[in-house]
């Protein structure tokens, strides 16, 4: 009999994720993949091509132009590549937890 070790965070102790995406934007959808992978169910999507607006906060917050944008609680984590080498280095799962 194996002991499986599950790869994600129980679901009710994970950080609020918020996420500036684009509809058509391929590491936003990549980088929504990996964190249900982890257990995360709500993300907190914010469009910047649906509102304008949003792009400006966004890159106001981050410094950033490209999404995806992610945050973790009030931290911002990056991009897609940021946030899977979070999880490379075995940083990803502690900080989803609440």
């Amino acid at each position: 009999m194996s002991n499986d070790v599950s790869n994600s965070v129980e679901v009710s102790n994970v950080s609020k994720v918020r996420m500036y995406s684009s509809r058509v934007c391929p590491y936003c959808v990549r980088a929504e993949q990996l964190l249900t992978r982890k257990g995360v169910t709500d993300i907190e999507k914010i469009h910047i091509d649906v509102d304008p607006a949003q792009r400006e906060a966004m890159m106001n917050l981050t410094g950033r132009r490209t999404v995806p944008q992610i945050f973790i609680g009030d931290r911002h984590v990056g991009g897609f590549d940021d946030l899977a080498a979070l999880d490379r280095a075995g940083e990803l799962d502690p900080l989803l937890k609440a």
